[in-house]
């Protein structure tokens, strides 16, 4: 037993032991593995740091010298026109006025630092906590979304640096700020940043120049806090923030930088809601200093030059190649100075753009007429309702995109409403019944504009919109509703968005946002390409398809801008008018008839031209004769032609995806093939997306025939019968035939000219003529008003007295007749009952089917024209008919160039 029990208690010792010995040799293993994982990476942060700083010293290596006369000289820019070598203008800094930095009051210094870099008096030229918030951002946003550049920084950039966003060009700048803060004093730094900074078009560059441009300021000791705020606001974005073109975004901007300055104490809140009641126009100087040449475009080149690069064009030495046209930039400012067109007063303003389809290129900006330095430019600035010029955008666009809906899908113009129950109307306060796409775009109706965005939803609507460049919903400002589909915008469309979104259904889809600057030269020989790339916008159907629907604007008898035709050039477009409210009606004083905008948008397969025309306020007019309502349209047609002189004119191409089919002109919900029994002027061509193409042959004419012939068979046609009776000695007369609402008129005139009028519309029956003229002969003639016509005669036999001897020999033609029977002249030949009489023409011809025959135009039989529409006839199947037989003598519609378009 005890020898049992030893081995037992050795055995328990033993294992107690070994599990001592694991542990022990277990934590020796977890203590080397934890000492191997930190020396490893210790040692990698060592060659991390040996790499960073090599790599450091490497981007770095190249940097520029910080150099006093680059930092405080300005060079000039010189800005380029599409050839490379024509310089269009030289911008220099010949307009800055340079202040010390003692000249310069401590509400202006604290104006820019509460706005641009709040730490700047305790950094050293990098601000390490703005660059962590920055990480954040860019890891979030991609790299670059958001900088956090000191204003020291801000310097360097605009001095030595060119603008991209790299790491090597972001490491050198912070290089190049901490060298600038060893070398200069924070006072001094500020002075260089408040006489460089960008502040406003009309190449105004530094706070001395730009207090005098926006106040009439010489000394900044007169600036006021407002004031103050409302420069520093401008150099973020300073076109959207001008309070000259921007009221509104000004005042939002000011107020901002009032709440920057109150929060970081240098201002009280008391101060900077003073300040905030100030109204933002208040105090500007009167702006009197005219443009020079190109200066619309120049404009246009340096704000985008600057939102690009954040470059200082007029001091940085910079080469600009620019989009502009030479040629065309001359014939648009000759038109503007009133020597192309006429335009009704000095006050009558005008917006319009050239851009290249293929390319996205500007190649010319009409920007307005009597235009000053830094003033509104009317084809970049302006946000105008663009009126009925948006359906092709919102609505019929998305519906062909999204639905595949075709240029024949049928919409019920009829009495309708938004979806919160408002009634919306036509401008013609009529309806049209069973309308196409293609019709009602080119009749510019609101009814089926709305029908189409409704069926698409806002949404898409939407989204299609934005892919087109054009900011909607939250980006805007504004919420996206129904009204935006026939153009009821609050903030509106600039020509320049406008030609955009247009341009690109013309390049088969493909959207390039317009622009005016191809690259950039840096004085240190760096190149930047600022093209913007082409986007697919949409389908290559849905541009094709919705583009036709556009020539018929231009094309189609009831299109609302055949005016715009010109010989030879394949044109697709679309009018826009929008009107003024009640209350601007009455404050201003405006009759009816009114309006305070009116577009056209239009292009050929090589350019876009897209046109504004009205009033720069609503108390400098509105547009009301015909004249001004034409002005847009003119406009564009004398642009286009000119740019269009020399190009090889072409034609929109139609893509594979979409197919050409013969249909029966809409008068359902339903697109149905042709029968053989559908009138020649019931078929028209039109587009469907490959695949969509309808099967069905219509039965409409096919069962109109049937009805027509199951009419005629149940018709019984008139009858009338006449005969002589011997033993009576009278002729009898009998009619018949018709239906129960047929009238009978009986006229019976004898050989001796007398006449007699036996039944006058009455109804069927019968009558006897006693005691006829022997040897006369008695024409009976029948009319009705619905089973034709008939005729008879008798011949009244001799008495017997007068009678020759039956063995005589009876001379010809004196046969006894029938008694029985009526007898006619041989020259007479009755009537089978129809209607014989056929209207000399048609009627009026139908507006749908292009210009008529007697226009100089024939129709080709093996493929009509492509405009759809109506037939021409009220539906009874009779081709120009009023279903009778009689001619229908309804006038032909006006013409678009007599009608006012839609809303």
């Amino acid at each position: 037993m005890s020898d049992n029990y030893r081995s037992r208690e050795e055995r328990r010792r033993a294992m107690n032991d070994n599990k001592q010995t694991n542990k022990s040799q277990g934590n020796k293993k977890k203590g080397g593995i934890f000492r191997k994982i930190v020396a490893a990476v210790f040692i990698l942060g060592i060659i991390g740091l040996i790499a960073g700083v090599g790599t450091f010293f490497a981007l770095i290596s190249d940097a520029p010298k910080v150099d006093d006369s680059v930092l405080k000289d300005s060079f000039s820019s010189k800005i380029y026109a599409n050839d490379g070598k024509t310089v269009l203008k030289e911008v220099g800094g010949e307009k800055r006025t340079y202040v010390q930095y003692d000249e310069i009051p401590q509400t202006v210094k604290n104006a820019f630092i509460a706005t641009e870099d709040v730490r700047f008096y305790k950094h050293h030229g990098i601000d390490f906590y703005r660059i962590g918030g920055a990480v954040v951002a860019n890891f979030k946003e991609g790299f670059g979304s958001e900088g956090a550049s000191t204003i020291t920084q801000q310097v360097v950039k605009n001095s030595f640096l060119s603008p991209e966003k790299t790491v090597k060009r972001k490491v050198q700048e912070m290089w190049l700020s901490y060298q600038l803060e060893r070398k200069y004093s924070k006072q001094q730094i500020l002075e260089m940043y408040l006489n460089k900074i960008y502040f406003s078009t009309g190449e105004v560059y530094g706070i001395a120049k730009a207090a005098e441009t926006f106040y009439g300021v010489t000394d900044l000791n007169d600036l006021t806090i407002d004031q103050a705020a409302m420069l520093a606001g401008l150099p973020k974005a300073p076109s959207t923030y001008n309070p000259y073109k921007n009221p509104e975004n000004a005042t939002k901007r000011r107020n901002t930088v009032l709440n920057l300055m109150a929060k970081n104490g240098f201002i009280t809140q008391a101060e900077a809601d003073k300040a905030k009641q100030v109204d933002v126009q208040a105090n500007l100087v009167e702006q009197n200093e005219k443009t020079s040449k190109y200066d619309a475009f120049i404009d246009q080149v340096i704000e985008e030059v600057q939102e690009k690069t954040d470059a200082n064009v007029s001091s940085s030495g910079l080469e600009i190649y620019t989009t502009l046209d030479v040629d065309a930039q001359d014939y648009v400012d000759q038109l503007m100075n009133n020597e192309i067109v006429t335009f009704p007063n000095d006050k009558f303003q005008a917006g319009l753009v050239v851009l290249n389809n293929e390319t996205g290129a500007v190649e010319a900006i009409g920007g307005g007429r009597n235009r000053v330095a830094g003033g509104l430019n009317f084809a970049t600035d302006i946000e105008r309702q663009p009126g009925s010029t948006i359906k092709p955008v919102l609505d019929y666009g998305p519906a062909v995109e999204y639905l595949k809906w075709s240029t024949a899908e049928p919409i019920k113009d009829e009495p309708h409403q938004y979806s919160n129950g408002t009634q919306i109307r036509n401008y013609s306060r009529n309806y049209k019944g069973w309308v196409s796409a293609r019709e009602a775009l080119g009749r510019s109706l609101n009814i089926p504009a709305l029908k189409a965005f409704q069926a698409v939803g806002a949404d898409k609507a939407q989204e299609f919109g934005e892919g087109l460049g054009l900011e909607l919903g939250e980006s805007s400002g504004e919420k996206f509703a129904e009204a935006f589909s026939i153009g009821g915008f609050t903030k509106g469309v600039t020509p320049m968005e406008l030609a955009g979104a247009y341009s690109a259904f013309a390049n088969e889809g493909m959207f390039t946002k317009p622009y005016t600057v191809t690259k950039v030269k840096f004085s240190d020989g760096t190149e930047l390409d600022l093209s913007p790339k082409p986007k697919r916008a949409m389908q290559d159907y849905t541009a094709f398809m919705v583009t036709d629907m556009m020539k018929s604007v231009v094309e189609a008898p009831y299109g609302t801008a055949r005016a715009v035709r010109v010989p030879g050039l394949d044109i697709a477009g679309k009018t826009g008018t929008s009107n003024f409210s009640a209350k601007e009606k009455a404050s201003f004083n405006i009759p009816e008839g009114g309006v305070k905008d009116v577009w056209f948008s239009g292009f050929t397969p090589k350019y876009t031209v897209s046109v504004w025309t009205g009033y720069e306020k609503n108390s400098d007019g509105y547009i009301y004769s015909e004249n001004e309502k034409a002005m847009a349209k003119n406009i564009f047609k004398q642009v286009i032609t000119h740019v269009s002189q020399g190009e090889e004119k072409g034609s929109f191409k139609q893509p594979d995806s979409v197919v050409k089919r013969a249909v029966e002109k809409v008068s359902s919900k339903d697109v149905k093939k042709p029968s053989g029994a559908t009138p020649k002027d019931s078929i028209t061509y039109e587009y469907f997306v490959r695949g969509t193409e309808p099967t069905k042959v219509s039965q409409v004419f096919v069962e109109k025939e049937k009805e027509k012939e199951e009419k005629e068979e149940k018709e019984e046609k008139a009858k009338l019968t006449a005969s002589f009776s011997e033993g009576s000695n009278a002729i009898n007369v009998n009619w018949s035939g018709g239906d129960d609402e047929t009238e009978f008129t009986v006229n019976m005139t004898s050989s001796d000219g007398a006449s007699q009028t036996l039944a006058d519309k009455g109804s069927a029956g019968s009558t006897s003529i006693p005691s006829p003229t022997p040897g006369a002969t008695y024409s009976f003639i029948l009319s009705t008003n619905n089973a034709g016509s008939a005729s008879a005669s008798v011949k009244v036999p001799q008495t017997a007295e007068e009678e020759p001897e039956d063995d005589s020999e009876s001379e010809p033609g004196d046969e006894e007749q029938n008694p029985d029977e009526g007898t006619r002249p041989e020259d007479e030949n009755e009537n089978d009952g129809e209607e014989t009489d056929q209207p000399d023409s048609e009627g009026p011809q139908n507006p749908d089917q292009g210009q008529q025959p007697d226009q100089g135009e024939t129709e080709n039989s093996s493929e009509p024209p492509s405009q759809p529409g109506n037939n021409g006839n009220n539906g009874n199947g009779n081709n120009g008919t009023n279903g009778n037989g009689q001619g229908n003598n309804q006038q032909p519609p006006a013409t678009p160039d007599q009608q006012t378009e839609n809303e």
